[in-house]
């Protein structure tokens, strides 16, 4: 958010009072804050902190333990691999790999361009169709390391059917 702006500032005072007759609104708080600019950096925290009271200590303990946290923006798509025992007896580390050498990132990393970001996951519960893929809340099934390029192509193909749409 480089620079907290006043909109910005605003918005996150209206959330933190949203839930202020609430006795621990904290992860209610930075889930609406994810949810809003999809990422929670330290000045934000430090403006969560003299909302509710709460010390940026705490706060940013939160935003570290919760992997759904992040402190560093994320690309326009997020790919989750999961890495659980049945994705990874399935092959997910190829997978993974794979995802890495196209998109030139590394698990944790986000492009240059802010499409993509890239993200290790344990379990997602889809083990019945490992391994699996999750790219912004879309499950893949049964990913091969041979289909990445074609996912990736398919979503650069999308975004830019919705930015001629937005045009």
């Amino acid at each position: 958010m480089g620079g907290l702006n006043s909109a910005a500032a605003a918005k996150i005072k209206e959330i933190c009072a949203r839930y202020k007759n609430e006795n621990t609104p904290l992860m209610m708080i930075l889930s609406d804050i994810q949810n809003e600019y999809g990422y929670i950096p330290l000045e934000v925290q430090e403006l969560v902190s003299k909302e509710t009271g709460i010390s940026v200590a705490e706060i940013y303990g939160v935003v570290t333990f919760y992997s759904f946290f992040s402190l560093t923006p994320k690309g326009k798509y997020v790919i989750g691999c999961c890495l659980g025992t049945a994705c990874y007896v399935k092959g997910a580390q190829n997978v993974i790999d794979k995802f890495s050498e196209e998109l030139k990132i590394q698990p944790g990393e986000t492009t240059d361009d802010g499409m993509f970001t890239l993200d290790a996951l344990r379990c997602i519960g889809a083990c019945g169709i490992a391994p699996a893929v999750s790219i912004n809340g879309k499950v893949y099934p049964k990913m091969d390391a041979a289909q990445v390029p074609g996912v990736i192509n398919d979503l650069c193909l999308e975004y830019k059917e919705k930015e001629g749409q937005n045009a």
